[in-house]
């Protein structure tokens, strides 16, 4: 049982990839591990799924998995002596020549790129830390005037901030790593280099369903298109190292807020990432701009706050965890924190479960209830009531354990496998004793339970109940 809201992710690798060490990391606070298939091939893809699903069949609690692909990856060849310094105000050609680079110029085997450029736009190497300018474009090369200059070695990154590429998402190896994660039974697969909400359409027809697909917002082309990416994922998330390296870095704090509230008002779940902790990978303590930082999103209301490499290479894993987690409940209960959660709250759309959903919350508030039980065979009556933000704990019960796995990701909500319910009577009993048998409820206690009429009917929520939790929960439990 977690005693906080925002969920944790942790990237699994060299430094966590054990079996002892994922239990220890589930133990310590991680609801969902991360899979990137960047540094990983098919063979060890099976094995570290293996490793998870016999860890959550000791602990016999869902435990979720998010496949990351890899996406497009766009870098310069080979260069003299393996490195080249530039320097600013210097001319500089791309081209797609395959010889080794030099002084002026390197080979670019993208002629993708060179569809897109234009006079006037820029060119950034080496996670932005070299930019050029673009002065010409002509048949499979670029000239460019050299903006800020350093040293360039050989394969490193490029990035088009101002261009819209003509690429897909989804490169060959990304389909043949899906296909196998989805037989495999992955439950959330994240979509590098996503541009446009056809990206994400691709992606949800290959997955039918099998998987839930959350975009990864690391492109400026896809704040334009925001609203529509939102609309055809089931979750987002903001992949601040990427995105810090396209826009400028001092707007990205703000494009984080905006994009988790986005995420909220849609009721879709918002993953927030990437150097949140980025010390602890080589410390056993994070700076207090770290510590800010995770706090930060955490107030904002996001579902879940990852950790990349400081739990997949780092020296300190589990500290980072830990910690992670510390920072979280001490937010969760920081006095200031239901304030600024209730300041986003959003109105509830002119839909039934909407509407259920948010009854609940009100009648939870007015009653004191101990906390909000909801049936759900989608996933969809969870999401609905964790868009809400309530003050009480959410239970989350269901019969698939694909449901299950997916929703450990979303705000507030303990998941737990049950069967469903026959009748309201046995609605109302199962609910009370399962809140009991987690912690969530004492006898005398109310309850208030969400479902869907027939039971086992996706997306028809329309049935709220206030249930007492009596002493025959507790004798049934015993």
């Amino acid at each position: 049982m977690r005693r906080r809201n925002v969920k944790i992710i942790a990237t699994l690798g060299p430094s966590s990839d054990r079996p002892e060490t994922i239990k220890a990391l589930f133990e310590a606070g991680v609801d969902v591990f991360r899979i990137n298939m960047s540094h990983l091939d098919h063979d060890g893809l099976r094995l570290i799924h293996g490793k998870v699903r016999s860890v959550e069949s000791e602990v016999g609690r869902p435990i979720g998995i998010l496949l990351d692909l890899q996406g497009p990856k766009l870098r310069i060849g080979k260069l003299e002596g393996d490195a080249i310094m530039l320097a600013r105000g210097q001319k500089f050609r791309l081209d797609l020549d395959p010889a080794i680079g030099g002084p002026d110029r390197a080979p670019l085997p993208h002629p993708e790129i060179f569809q897109a450029l234009q006079p006037g736009q820029s060119l950034l190497l080496d996670d932005g830390k070299i930019r050029l300018l673009v002065v010409e474009v002509g048949e499979g090369y670029v000239q460019t005037e050299v903006m800020v200059g350093g040293r360039l070695s050989n394969r490193k990154g490029v990035n088009l901030p101002d261009s819209l590429l003509p690429v897909r998402a989804l490169t060959e190896k990304d389909l043949r790593d899906l296909e196998l994660a989805l037989e495999l039974g992955v439950d959330w697969v994240a979509l590098s280099f996503v541009q446009r909400p056809e990206d994400v359409a691709e992606a949800r027809k290959m997955a039918r369903g099998r998987a839930a697909i959350m975009a990864k917002i690391e492109k400026p082309q896809a704040l334009d298109k925001i609203g529509e990416i939102i609309d055809m994922a089931d979750g987002i998330m903001v992949a601040r190292g990427d995105l810090g390296v396209e826009l400028p870095i001092e707007q990205v704090p703000g494009w984080q807020k905006r994009l988790t509230r986005a995420a909220r008002r849609a009721g879709k779940p918002v993953v927030v990432a990437t150097q949140m902790l980025e010390s602890m990978i080589t410390s056993p303590v994070p700076t207090r701009a770290e510590v800010s930082d995770v706090a930060t999103a955490v107030f904002e209301g996001a579902d879940a706050i990852m950790l990349s490499a400081e739990s997949a290479a780092g020296q300190y894993p589990l500290e980072a965890v830990r910690m992670m987690n510390s920072v979280a409940v001490t937010v969760e209960t920081d006095p200031t924190y239901p304030a600024i959660i209730y300041a986003q709250t959003t109105e509830p759309e002119a839909t039934g479960a909407d509407a259920i959903s948010a009854a609940a919350h009100t009648v939870a508030d007015t009653l004191k209830a101990a906390a909000i039980v909801c049936y759900t065979d989608s996933g969809a009556t969870g999401l609905r009531a964790a868009r809400e933000r309530p003050h009480v704990p959410i239970m989350a019960l269901t019969p698939r354990i694909e449901t299950s796995r997916r929703l450990t990701l979303v705000w507030g909500l303990v998941c737990v496998l049950t069967d469903d319910a026959r009748d309201v009577d046995d609605m109302v009993d199962k609910a009370c004793t399962i809140a009991f048998q987690e912690g969530l409820a004492e006898p005398d206690q109310r309850l208030i339970v969400i479902a869907g009429i027939p039971f086992g009917t996706p997306g028809a929520t329309n049935l709220l109940r206030v249930a007492y939790v009596a002493k025959k929960h507790a004798i049934a439990r015993t």
